[in-house]
């Protein structure tokens, strides 16, 4: 199939601009990591205090060297995805139970909204009582900060669903469970992909939040260590790996939302 001239001309006018995109990005934090490492060199910042790209690297060659960088890593990474995956997982399931009971939405519905009003870190103490001093408090910790949230998005993605489109479901004698399989899942994935997204960050949140209160392994572990100890390059080492950690577990799901869009 030929394309015409002027919409060859379109598509590398889309290629540019996202050309430039990527470029400025690029740009931005190049110009940010040079001004920032330079400002240290010359003292216009404290480096102790605000820690320099270079002080950040050697921190991070140590513990290559010390061969625990990647058990930190694979730890917190390990607790972020399970915590990521129940909470999406229960969430949804709990938002097809309410979707199906109109009297078990509505009895449910005030103890929702006090949950997602409350703190989670307020139940983190009681959470490592029952739980124990381990993983396991951490998981459930970011799994309570992201269910409520999957509950309440998933829920209402649902109820958005087109009534005359159900009504046409059943006039055609589709059951409940057929208009959800055919009807309710489909046009809610938009919404599924927004709440794992968002599960992304509230994940990531839990995980560092319990590693701060009761880890002795993990990049919450560093942060909280680092800190303990006046070592702000090991705290600031472990947010960029942080950073950069959480962008590509975003990406990972951008890129899915892609393919099932």
């Amino acid at each position: 199939m030929k394309v015409s001239s002027t919409h060859e001309a379109y598509l590398k006018e889309v290629k540019r601009n996202k050309l430039l995109v990527t470029l400025t990005r690029i740009g931005i934090l190049v110009i940010f990591i040079a001004l920032w490492e330079i400002s240290a060199y010359f003292k216009w910042i404290d480096p102790f205090l605000f820690s320099s790209p270079s002080r950040m690297v050697k921190s991070l060659v140590s513990f290559y060297n010390d061969g625990t960088l990647f058990r930190h890593i694979f730890i917190t990474c390990y607790e972020t995805v399970l915590g990521f995956i129940l909470g999406t997982i229960l969430g949804t399931l709990v938002a097809i139970v309410l979707w199906w009971s109109k009297f078990i939405s509505k009895v449910l519905e005030p103890y929702l909204v006090v949950l997602n009003a409350l703190p989670k870190v307020a139940l983190a103490p009681i959470i490592i009582f029952w739980a124990g001093n381990g993983t396991s408090s951490i998981i459930i910790i970011a799994l309570l900060i992201s269910i409520v949230v999957t509950i309440i998005s998933v829920l209402s993605g649902f109820n958005e669903v087109s009534e005359d489109k159900i009504k046409l479901l059943k006039t055609f004698g589709a059951n409940k469970l057929q208009t959800l399989n055919h009807l309710i899942i489909p046009a809610s994935i938009p919404t599924l992909m927004s709440a794992l997204k968002i599960n992304v960050g509230l994940s990531w949140v839990g995980v560092i939040m319990g590693e701060f209160l009761v880890a002795k392994e993990g990049l919450g572990f560093i942060i909280v260590y680092g800190g303990q100890i006046s070592q702000l390059d090991m705290v600031m080492m472990s947010i960029v790996i942080l950073s950069v950690i959480a962008y590509l577990m975003y990406v990972l799901v951008a890129w899915i939302e892609k393919k099932v869009s």
